[in-house]
């Protein structure tokens, strides 16, 4: 494994799967690019900005990509280049699509199976940090699961909710029910912005995210 590092591109090769990461500006979000070893089909999970990097990151043949969440920063400048370059599906969560600026195919819910060549996402509704963000769950067969969590989950917390109680209070439920409570500790994060993290990292400071209310 490459470690991930900056903009610079990451690999993590998994026994189906190669997921590669790459940051873009301005805003340093993270792209993930998923690539089935069987079928060479490849999905893209945020393509925020610089559509010349993740066209190339892509080597321009993409099949699907999904937005985890409405925020502009996750598709202004990204998507539809990458879309009408590529011809790629496109999803986001339900609640979230009228704020996307880019047609959106498939409206997604929680628990739908997003498939791609011979690999399968599992969709986790997040509601807080926008009305339908959505987490992403690849169950490896062969090893632990891996979260693609957009800006719901980063190391040493949730996802911002602006100062709203109520919105922090359902990321909080959301996360801990749908996520802590289900996954096991080997789960990789992967977040929208800096680094990954790892469920059982994170799993001791949930009392402190409660009493702190960001």
């Amino acid at each position: 494994m490459t470690a991930y590092s900056g903009v610079a591109p990451g690999v993590r090769e998994l026994s189906a799967l190669t997921i590669s990461k790459v940051a873009v500006g301005p805003g340093d979000n993270n792209c993930y690019l998923l690539h089935c070893h069987s079928t060479g089909k490849r999905l893209m999970i945020d393509a925020a900005n610089e559509p010349e990097v993740l066209l190339d990151f892509c080597d321009r043949r993409l099949d699907a990509v999904v937005t985890t969440h409405q925020h502009w920063d996750h598709w202004e400048n990204g998507l539809a280049a990458v879309v009408d370059a590529t011809g790629a599906r496109t999803y986001a969560g339900e609640p979230d699509v009228p704020g996307i600026k880019v047609p959106t195919d498939v409206a997604l819910h929680d628990d739908d199976i997003i498939t791609c060549g011979a690999f399968e996402l599992r969709v986790i509704r997040l509601t807080g940090h926008t009305p339908g963000s959505v987490a992403l769950l690849y169950d490896d067969p062969e090893g632990h699961p891996h979260l693609f969590t957009g800006d719901s989950l980063f190391p040493g917390g949730l996802g911002n909710t602006f100062g709203d109680p109520d919105a922090f209070a359902s990321l909080l439920k959301d996360v801990e029910e749908k996520i802590f409570d289900r996954l096991p500790d080997s789960t990789w994060v992967y977040p929208g912005h800096g680094k990954d993290t790892e469920i059982g990292v994170e799993r001791p400071s949930l009392p402190e995210w409660r009493a702190r209310g960001w």
